[in-house]
């Protein structure tokens, strides 16, 4: 392994640092893991912008085709897609002017993350921005999990 993967607090200076956050991949099906992302994202201060050239609409927000069809420039890329779709995204992203490349979980490729940070950007890989967010917010407990009462027990 010759990335090395940005530290806690690393990452949360990234989450401190962004404003505008593009979901390329996102989905209006709410079984979808980015959906469910979004519907979190869109309770924080972030200006939320979801990409996905099959959809018009997700949550009640616009979808853009493309990361090129937004109308800003978008601080973190947060990506669900394929891993077979990560170099055109990160193309895309590059070319977007983004400063973070985020791949949710089950996404990593170090030459991938290298080529991004070869191009000035941040890599974040395997993990869920809607933890990340919630954990350096408070909204986790320190075992990970949030601080509602949730139990498979019955009463």
């Amino acid at each position: 392994m010759t990335w090395t993967p940005p530290s806690a607090q690393e990452r949360q200076a990234i989450l401190r640092k962004t404003h505008s956050v593009a979901m390329v991949g996102a989905s209006p099906n709410p079984a979808r893991a980015s959906n469910f992302v979004a519907t979190y994202l869109l309770s924080t201060d972030y200006d939320l912008y979801f990409v996905n050239p099959n959809a018009s609409e997700i949550l009640g927000h616009p979808v853009y085709p493309s990361l090129d069809a937004l109308p800003v420039a978008p601080d973190l890329v947060d990506v669900f897609r394929r891993p077979e779709d990560l170099p055109d995204v990160l193309d895309a992203t590059i070319a977007a002017g983004a400063s973070t490349f985020w791949l949710q979980f089950g996404l990593y490729d170090e030459a991938l993350a290298e080529r991004a940070e070869a191009a000035g950007l941040a890599v974040v890989m395997d993990r869920c921005l809607k933890v990340e967010h919630a954990r350096f917010h408070g909204g986790l407990h320190l075992a990970g999990f949030d601080t509602g009462v949730i139990s498979s027990r019955r009463r």
